[in-house]
């Protein structure tokens, strides 16, 4: 295995897988650790954790234990993939984890730390991060129930998480080309700032940054971080072209969607007009009126391609984390859209769509997968994946155009 990524959530796995088997490299992504250990044709390794939200101890605990199997698979790069828009608190679990991952390489050289992912809008300027056309603080990323973004200086960010103290690489250093990116991150580390924040705005930001980053051992980032990994690979003759065996399924299609983005909000209105919808009433769940097993029933015997979701504006979101208690209502309908999924499946559903990253880990976790083949884009950062006979796409809240969900099927189905 040439590089070995370990992601902090599902849904953003799957994002960098697809940038690295379109890269040409074969890739798998791994649920969790693996018991065993991996096949030697792999090229990239990916070990999707669910570790975004959990305690800082715990997120460090689970990182290490994938970095220990993926240094045993015999990668020569190691990847920590985190969220394009830095989905993080002021204590984590991004520096922490970065922090002990750097530690248990013992290297002691730069460390690239770049968010950017320009095709779904995400860039980074003056060490802030924009989506789109606003600043990640003013994105609705300030909402987000779990990890609200307050703050678009990544470097403020990071600095507020970690021991150290944390550079950052300008824009014009980038541009320089790939000696003049590569000196800046030296000196910043020779300064005692070994994490420093790297500014890009387009893809050929990202291929300087990967071709500065050659024989770093260790990088930061989102997907759009690897986009010019492949290439680095191919010339130093580690890796040919993969051409893939990809081959989709044609059975019953659920869409499940826990994700309050503005993003997914608006796919939901958008799937109103062409399929039935079933919205998930918090307050059943947590009295427990509201079962598992009727929604799969419902999703099941409806008709097109059915939508289950609990998907809601702020405000309301706001309200219901009130009166049943944030994280004991996160849980509760994590729980919920797992069992939904397992539930599915064994009702003979061959196609889930999911969106959100909290909750795709949750089906993932709940269907007890151990590993998925990358498949072919459906939009920019999300891709159809296999394991076995059932095929998924795990979107990540903010990612996917409007008609997502049945762009999602019919490329699932292909």
């Amino acid at each position: 295995m040439i590089l070995g990524a370990i992601g902090d959530d599902f849904t953003g796995s799957s994002d960098l897988g697809l940038m690295l088997a379109e890269g040409g490299m074969r890739t798998v992504q791994y649920v969790g650790v693996p018991d065993g250990p991996a096949d030697p044709a792999v090229d990239a390794g990916i070990v999707a954790l669910k570790s975004r939200s959990i305690p800082v101890a715990d997120a460090v605990r689970q990182s290490l234990e994938a970095l220990a199997w993926l240094k045993a698979a015999g990668c020569r790069q190691f990847l920590f993939k985190i969220c394009s828009t830095f989905d993080s608190t002021p204590e984590g679990n991004i520096g922490p984890v970065a922090e002990a991952l750097i530690a248990a390489l013992g290297t002691t050289d730069p460390v690239v730390v770049c968010p950017v992912f320009p095709a779904t809008g995400r860039t980074l300027y003056l060490g802030h991060l924009f989506v789109g056309d606003a600043l990640l603080s003013q994105s609705g990323l300030e909402h987000h129930p779990i990890n609200p973004m307050t703050d678009p200086d990544i470097r403020r960010w990071l600095d507020r998480q970690t021991e150290g103290d944390v550079g950052h690489v300008s824009l014009p250093q980038v541009r320089g080309g790939a000696a003049t990116c590569r000196a800046a991150l030296v000196a910043a580390r020779d300064a005692g700032r070994q994490l420093a924040i790297v500014d890009a705005i387009d893809d050929s930001d990202l291929t300087v940054i990967a071709d500065a980053a050659e024989d770093f051992p260790f990088i930061v980032g989102g997907s759009g971080v690897a986009l010019g990994l492949p290439d680095v690979y191919r010339r130093a003759g580690l890796i040919g072209r993969s051409d893939g065996n990809w081959q989709g399924a044609s059975g019953k299609a659920v869409a499940l969607s826990g994700s309050c983005s503005r993003a997914t909000r608006a796919q939901i209105a958008e799937h109103a007009k062409v399929g039935p919808q079933k919205k998930i009433d918090t307050d059943a769940v947590m009295s427990g009126e509201l079962t598992a097993a009727a929604l799969a029933d419902w999703a099941m015997a409806a008709d097109g391609l059915p939508l289950v979701y609990s998907s809601d504006d702020p405000a309301t979101v706001k309200a219901a984390q009130e009166k049943h208690g944030a994280e004991t209502l996160a849980n509760a309908l994590e729980t919920l859209f797992g069992d939904v999924a397992v539930a599915l499946a064994g009702a003979g559903a061959e196609r889930l769509i999911v969106a959100g990253g909290e909750t795709s880990g949750a089906v993932v976790t709940a269907l007890d997968l151990g590993a998925l083949e990358i498949g072919p884009k459906i939009d920019p950062g999300v891709p159809a994946v296999r394991a076995g006979a059932l095929t998924l796409a795990l979107k990540s809240g903010n990612f996917g155009a409007p008609d997502f969900f049945e762009k999602a099927a019919k490329v699932m189905g292909s």
